[in-house]
């Protein structure tokens, strides 16, 4: 597993995580529990979604070819 989520992307996630767990405590619904998903992605650097999709938010890890970037020299 190569980290895909960068600073900022992580930074999103555990608000929008913890506000989504927030929102389920005080409404007692058990849709707080979606609000994992975003915290543990955010926690282990790693989206499945964006490896899907080839995408990734940390501009540092190299994530193989990223979409758009050829290696190669057009002749």
């Amino acid at each position: 597993m190569q980290q895909n989520i960068g600073k900022t992307d992580r930074i999103i996630r555990i608000s929008i995580g913890v506000a989504i767990v927030v929102a389920g405590i005080i409404t007692q619904s058990w849709w707080g529990l979606v609000g994992i998903v975003p915290l543990v992605t955010s926690m282990v650097s790693f989206c499945p979604l964006y490896t899907l999709l080839g995408f990734s938010t940390c501009e540092r890890c190299s994530m193989g070819e990223k979409p758009g970037k050829s290696n190669e020299r057009l002749s």
